[in-house]
């Protein structure tokens, strides 16, 4: 290889890089934003000088109470909410080489809300023990897929249409359960499965914090070899990559991700189909974008929050907003795929 040829590829890295560099740190300061705009707006706007002396432990009449108790656990539970939601769906569609490979059309999420809708409507059980359900059955769920879709040989098609089929099972058992429960108790199962940030708390906090730094790590760490696995099987395993142990790990770390936040917040739809195509445009190819993903997830859960509490006359939860914003682009995906036989 000539030294020519060595410059180009020297600065197309750089380039790349540069790129990615630029797009996150861009997206950072959009989250710090968009985070400051939650704390600041309500049914009372306090000025900045005011959020900052709250935030650092002073005690102002009203403000504490309001931006302390009410804004910042909102804040803080879309912020990882989102990041969870758009690394794990970024995650799902790379190894699987399919943009509808999202956990929220393959029924990943809907096993977590089966779940929380049983404990809510019919158990009558609410708070810390709904996410705990809510979490066990979404890695029960995760886990049937994974198995069935493995066969003789793990496939990524089979996993998408088991998933599908799977989900469409357990909306069915949803709308069962609303239909069959008490009047008085379908709007809280109907607010926890519209995916809302009202009433996040701060103890709703630490234990999806830990999942987001612990399991985000692993994907992060995991990054280059899910880059290898969008090779194909036989590339990845002809390159020394241990797929199948890789792809565990993985699909794991991705499905405690969603099963924690959607524990928290219910299932936002959309948000982790859309991040990853998002981030991947944004970054461009040949680099990884499961940071970007979980910065862009953030960002959509955030934005959307925001417009759904501001930007009409009645205020919306976040997930009807991002259900709005995600139904376009996957008929629009829908289209492109039939149109060019299968090729998203």
């Amino acid at each position: 290889m000539t030294n020519n040829n060595m410059g180009i590829i020297k600065k197309g890295y750089f380039n790349r890089r540069f790129r990615w560099i630029t797009v996150t740190i861009l997206l950072v300061a959009f989250i710090l934003l968009l985070s400051g705009m939650m704390l600041i707006l309500g049914n009372t706007k306090y000025p900045t000088s005011i959020v900052i002396r709250v935030l650092f432990g002073e005690q102002i009449q009203g403000a504490t109470f309001a931006i302390g108790t009410l804004r910042l656990p909102r804040m803080l539970s879309g912020l990882f909410v989102g990041i969870a939601f758009g690394m794990a769906g970024n995650t799902f569609q790379t190894m699987l080489r399919n943009p509808l490979a999202s956990p929220d059309i393959i029924g990943v999420t809907s096993g977590s809300s089966v779940a929380a809708v049983f404990c809510i409507l019919i158990l009558k059980i609410s708070g810390n023990l709904v996410s705990v359900a809510a979490v066990l059955c979404g890695l029960l769920v995760a886990a049937l897929i994974y198995m069935l879709s493995k066969g003789g040989s793990f496939s990524g098609g089979r996993l998408i249409l088991i998933g599908i089929g799977i989900q469409a099972m357990l909306n069915a058992i949803i709308s069962f359960l609303l239909l069959r429960a008490n009047q008085y108790d379908v709007p809280a199962a109907l607010r926890w499965l519209s995916g809302s940030l009202n009433g996040m708390q701060m103890k709703d906090i630490p234990g999806l914090f830990l999942a987001v730094v612990i399991f985000g790590f692993v994907i992060t760490m995991l990054g280059r070899h899910l880059k290898i696995l969008e090779l194909g099987e036989q590339t990845a395993t002809t390159l020394g990559l241990k797929t199948d142990q890789t792809r565990l790990l993985l699909v794991l770390s991705s499905v405690f991700l969603i099963a924690f936040a959607t524990a928290v917040t219910g299932p936002v739809a959309f948000v982790a189909f859309l991040a990853g195509p998002i981030a991947g445009r944004l970054v461009g190819v040949g680099t990884s974008n499961v940071i970007p993903s979980g910065l862009v997830g953030a960002a959509l859960v955030l934005g959307a929050d925001l417009i759904g509490q501001f930007a009409f006359d009645i205020r919306f939860p976040v997930g009807i907003i991002t259900g709005i914003l995600g139904a376009p682009y996957l008929l629009f995906l829908l289209i492109r795929i039939n149109r060019t036989g299968g090729a998203a």
